[in-house]
């Protein structure tokens, strides 16, 4: 009943979440007068805010208190007898600011109450006891949206019970086109901001899904690179080996072609002897066994030279198989870490987006 208005504004409010003390829960649905009081019986100060006929704001100011601006338009204190956290959320910068300051003066009075009522210092009147850093009670602010600042000043410090009833009443139904933007930037805040939660999820998915993706190519990339080693093993283990058997089988040639030569020569020597020299019939089956059986020697050479080529050829033909199927596989691994070296940039972009 002896409470006096020092400022008035208006304001949408949360209160902090009591089972998490994180999240906001808004205490309205639209903006609220909030104001400041001064209580002349108990020499206090006070924040009130009514709605309907529920008081959503009481909080009783005391100079260990501080009002914290945590964004532009948003600005918050703790009171530790009510158990919880208020939170406002004015139309504009300004509004914010003048209710800080405003905070700040109530506070310093608060203290230098505090002080005059610990010496047991009868206060006659409210306004006797006010310093430079008190607050005179007369001026009431109140901001009803941008550039619609009212001032109210009390006629009188002992006004009726039932003027100021009315009076607040008449504040608390007063329309505000604040309220409607306030309303449809609340609504559009959160909007964007499940928005941006989605995205936000959705964009850990992705780097999730390309986390495995790039370990699954580099994995690959590793099998292919072991690949590539056992290959170039067999094939230079392959290649000493076919140059060995090169090596060996050249002189085998070699000495086989010279043999040929040797029993080509020695076959008409004795073929040029059959002619020229008369030989009993003994003789002549002698030689004629010994042609044939350097004959079919000389076929068997021929055979074996055969082969021996044939294996030659065959060696070599694998040999190049071999170096084509390396080359496919060196040229798979430098797709793979192409492709590598795009999915980390892609990675690397995400990340610098988020």
């Amino acid at each position: 009943m002896g409470e006096q208005p020092i400022f008035s504004t208006r304001a949408h409010i949360f209160q902090i979440d009591p089972a998490t003390k994180r999240n906001w829960i808004p205490a309205s649905k639209h903006a609220l007068t909030v104001s400041y009081f001064y209580d002349a019986t108990r020499n206090v100060y006070r924040i009130i805010s009514v709605g309907g006929t529920k008081a959503i704001i009481n909080s009783t100011i005391t100079p260990n208190m501080t009002f914290t601006k945590t964004s532009q338009k948003f600005g918050q204190w703790a009171d530790s007898r009510a158990n919880t956290v208020y939170g406002l959320g004015f139309a504009s910068e300004q509004h914010l600011s003048q209710f800080a300051e405003k905070f700040q003066e109530v506070k310093e009075a608060a203290r230098l109450a505090r002080e005059k009522s610990q010496d047991k210092t009868e206060l006659t009147s409210p306004a006797l006891s006010l310093t430079s850093h008190q607050i005179l009670p007369s001026p009431v602010i109140s901001s009803n949206g941008p550039g619609e600042d009212k001032l109210f000043r009390s006629q009188s410090a002992d006004m009726e019970v039932t003027t100021e009833r009315e009076r607040i009443k008449k504040m608390l139904s007063e329309g505000s086109v604040c309220e409607v933007q306030w309303e449809a930037e609340f609504f559009s805040l959160q909007d964007n901001n499940n928005k941006l939660v989605a995205a936000l999820h959705e964009a850990n998915a992705n780097v999730e899904q390309w986390k495995k993706q790039l370990a699954a190519y580099q994995e690959e990339t590793d099998t292919l690179r072991q690949r590539v080693s056992k290959v170039a093993e067999l094939e230079a283990q392959r290649g000493h080996n076919s140059l060995s058997e090169v090596k060996e089988a050249s002189p085998a040639l070699e000495e086989l072609e010279q043999l040929v030569k040797a029993k080509d020569e020695e076959l008409q020597q004795l073929k040029g002897q059959k002619g020229r020299c008369w030989e009993t019939d003994e003789e002549c089956e002698d030689t004629r066994q010994k042609v044939q059986n350097l004959e079919q020697r000389n076929v068997d050479l021929e055979h074996r030279l055969r082969l021996a080529e044939q294996s030659l050829a065959k060696t070599l033909s694998e040999r190049e198989k071999m170096l084509h199927e390396v080359a496919k596989v060196a040229e798979i691994m430098d797709m793979k870490i192409f492709e590598l070296g795009e999915l980390r940039q892609d990675l690397a972009k995400l990340v610098e987006s988020n």
